[in-house]
């Protein structure tokens, strides 16, 4: 008897906790939920240091709420999964993912609480999921470009001006070319795009600067120098300081390091006149800076100096060196803008970096092979969100974020009728679907 009722007991406590489990997940999704579709209201969130924040943004919302009760907390944290396992794989439709796992939960604690098998739900929904994704797949069309700027206008709260923008931006530099967002400094959003390569590393020195008004280092006709080293010595430079020296050419160095005996040494000779130089640590770290020193010396026409490949610094020549018809740096970037004479070892490295874009597992592999694409190709869209206060630029640049994940993913996997009609047309099919 007493092992009865503490059986009972067990399933008391056990509907009590997926009550209260449910609750969490309701009161989550129920405040997400008023952000979706076109006509969604922003939402309010309070910060402990600074200025509230307005949001529009599904994941950014799940991700800043913390409920009380540690139970409820519990199904809040499984829809914010959801959220942000959504926001990974497509950048946008957080919001939609989150009503749809609050739907899920809520018909599925119902069908078990009737005495459905748990496992063989799961297994069903797992099946029926496969089966709608290849629904979704046979109604999709491929996205036009007339209709990229429908896509990240609707996306964006139905915000033509940002829609025209990445429209305008991804027809600048291709649909596989790199757009990014910056926080701009004035109240309008605007858009450029940086030609030739640019990543983020600038000069070792203040006092490599050509133009004291930019604080920038400006060379035309300048050749490179490419070291997979940390340069220590400066007698090492020798041989190719006096070819330039001879020749009257600038040179940029772009080494993982320069110790301060060799650095001292190059600057004493750009202050006195004698060399027009400038020196910078390459970019990346890792295998991915190695990978980097070779696509600059494929984009100029030179060769890094590695010594595994039987190259040593202090043996070399001009004959190693590249050549960029303009090199730009500052403190935090370089722009290296290629002659045009190497665009067919240029084309051939883009195939095989697409290559290893299809072999990759993790998105963020990915996104590093496409950023050395379009670096490659010779430009980078950049979208400056701007705005009035400071909470109102953190809110749209999550709506422009949302809205060009959008439309990225529309340009690789297609698009489908929206407002909710997709959905409708795929709940038709699920009866069909057997077990």
């Amino acid at each position: 008897m007493s092992s009865g009722l503490c059986l009972c007991g067990l399933g008391y406590l056990l509907s009590s906790f997926i009550v209260t489990l449910q609750s969490g997940v309701n009161k989550l999704a129920d405040l997400v939920g008023v952000t979706l579709g076109p006509k969604g209201r922003n939402v309010v969130l309070e910060s402990k240091y600074g200025s509230p924040k307005i949001v529009n943004d599904g994941v950014t919302v799940a991700k800043e709420v913390e409920l009380e009760d540690p139970v409820e907390n519990i199904g809040a944290k499984l829809v914010r999964q959801a959220a942000a396992k959504t926001n990974d794989l497509a950048g946008d439709g957080t919001t939609t993912s989150v009503v749809l796992a609050q739907g899920l939960i809520a018909e599925g604690v119902k069908v078990v609480a009737a005495g459905a098998n748990p496992v063989l739900i799961t297994r069903g929904i797992e099946k029926t999921t496969k089966a709608l994704v290849n629904e979704l797949k046979s109604i999709s069309k491929e996205v036009e470009d007339s209709e990229l700027a429908d896509v990240a206008a609707v996306s964006a709260g139905n915000n033509y001006e940002v829609g025209n923008m990445i429209a305008e931006a991804m027809s600048k530099v291709g649909r596989k070319g790199v757009v990014t967002l910056e926080e701009g400094k004035s109240a309008e959003n605007n858009l450029y795009v940086v030609e030739g390569m640019q990543f983020d590393r600038g000069y070792i020195s203040p006092y490599f600067v050509t133009d004291s008004e930019k604080m920038s280092v400006e060379y035309d006709n300048c050749k490179l120098l490419l070291v997979d080293k940390k340069i220590s010595n400066a007698r090492d430079l020798v041989n190719i300081l006096e070819d330039a020296i001879r020749s009257g050419f600038p040179i940029v160095i772009v080494a993982e390091d320069i110790e301060q005996e060799a650095l001292a040494t190059l600057v004493v000779n750009k202050l006195r006149g004698a060399l027009k130089i400038a020196a910078l640590k390459a970019p990346g770290f890792g295998e991915r800076k190695s990978q980097y020193l070779d696509d600059i010396a494929i984009l100029t026409g030179g060769t890094v100096i590695r010594e595994e490949v039987g190259l040593s610094l202090d043996k070399v020549g001009k004959e190693v060196l590249g050549t960029a018809s303009k090199i730009v740096l500052t403190k935090d970037t370089t722009t290296i803008v290629g002659d045009g004479s190497t665009q067919e070892a240029v084309n051939k490295r883009v195939a095989q970096i697409r290559n290893l874009i299809e072999a990759a597992d993790q998105d963020y592999e990915r996104e590093k092979l496409n950023e050395r694409i379009a670096k490659l190709s010779g430009g980078v869209a950049v979208i400056q969100v701007g705005a009035q206060t400071e909470t109102e630029l953190k809110e749209k640049k999550l709506r422009v974020e949302d809205a060009l994940n959008a439309t990225k993913a529309a340009v690789e996997e297609g698009i489908v009728v929206g407002g909710g009609c997709t959905l409708l047309r795929l709940a038709s099919k699920v009866d069909a679907i057997k077990p």
